[in-house]
């Protein structure tokens, strides 16, 4: 999708600026001034979810390197928006940070009144991973690719598909598959990807563009059958899995992407030097592997390129959230 090939072009912009900027972001940020106490790093999804998992990974590398704890404060209510408006009204003194996701910019759409604009109110500092879907079915299904699901769907009335909730990622991923398929199928939102991959496993629903990390384990043990990634390329963890867009869907692309940020008025010297300390975090041999363990890649952006980045992906999800008529539950 067109959202992937801007962040791939972004990123390669983004990396050699932020090599070149570490140094200067640093020195311009007095060691002795932040942080002297320690950083809140709201996540607006639950302890074990992806977000939380990314969260943890980057704040513990941070707490080393800065020598304060940086907290990660698990605010998971009203689809990220709560803990959104917690940092868009927290003093800028870059002691309150959030890890969002992709729900950050669809939000924008879902909510008709959000208590914060989307686009004035933060502070991007650094894109940090992104992460395919993994479309699963259940083996009993007797579908075996994207083209079988296909099939099925515009034979049988009544093919359902599960989501880990109305507007999240699972939802709207899955519904731009539907809009470019043209396909007529049901959705069923669950409270979160544990209970949607229970009810594709027993065939109640008939397939999930389930989180990669979430599906990975019960694919390898057979109790999921992958037939496609959401991604533009093949997950390399998952290489015999095709693309959506290889299996007959040409032009089909949507990753979910994980992302730090702060209050709009976070001092640009603070926010280059989290950037500058973000991108050395994602290059640590360790880090990529635990990522890449969950279906994802480590990546970081410059600060301005990842303000962009959010405004192109506000514009994108809109389109596709209100394609969908989907309304926040």
């Amino acid at each position: 999708m067109r959202a992937s090939i801007t962040l791939k072009g972004l990123l390669a912009v983004g990396a050699a600026s932020l090599a070149a900027g570490a140094g200067a972001a640093l020195a311009a940020t007095p060691a002795d001034a932040w942080p002297n106490r320690p950083v809140r790093l709201l996540v607006p999804f639950s302890a074990g979810s992806a977000t939380d998992m990314f969260a943890r990974a980057v704040s513990a590398r941070l707490t080393d390197h800065y020598g304060q704890q940086f907290i990660v404060d698990n605010r998971p209510s009203a689809g990220g928006t709560v803990a959104a408006q917690a940092v868009a009204t927290a003093n800028p003194d870059g002691y309150t940070l959030s890890v969002v996701s992709s729900g950050h910019a669809i939000n924008a759409t879902l909510y008709p009144k959000l208590p914060y604009d989307t686009l004035r109110d933060f502070a991007g500092i650094s894109l940090i991973a992104t992460q395919p879907g993994l479309v699963v079915v259940s083996p009993s299904l007797g579908v075996s690719s994207i083209r079988d699901l296909i099939a099925l769907a515009k034979q049988k009335s009544g093919v359902l598909f599960a989501s880990a909730g109305v507007g999240s990622g699972t939802h709207l991923s899955a519904e731009q598959f539907r809009f470019q398929a043209g396909i007529d199928v049901t959705h069923v939102p669950y409270k979160g990807a544990p209970e949607a991959l229970t009810d594709t496993m027993a065939g109640r629903t008939q397939f999930f563009f389930a989180p990669f990390n979430s599906a990975l384990s019960l694919v390898k043990d057979g109790r999921l059958r992958a037939i496609a990634v959401t991604s533009a390329q093949r997950a390399p963890q998952l290489p015999n899995v095709p693309t959506i867009a290889e299996s007959g869907v040409p032009g089909y692309e949507f990753d979910i992407w994980y992302g730090l940020i702060g209050p709009a008025k976070l001092p640009r010297p603070l926010v280059d030097a989290l950037a500058a300390q973000v991108a050395r975090i994602l290059e640590i041999a360790e880090v990529r592997e635990r990522f890449f363990a969950q279906g994802a890649q480590a990546r970081a952006m410059k600060p301005q390129e990842f303000d962009r980045f959010i405004a192109l992906e506000v514009a994108r999800l809109g389109k596709t959230v209100k394609a969908s008529g989907a309304k926040p539950e």
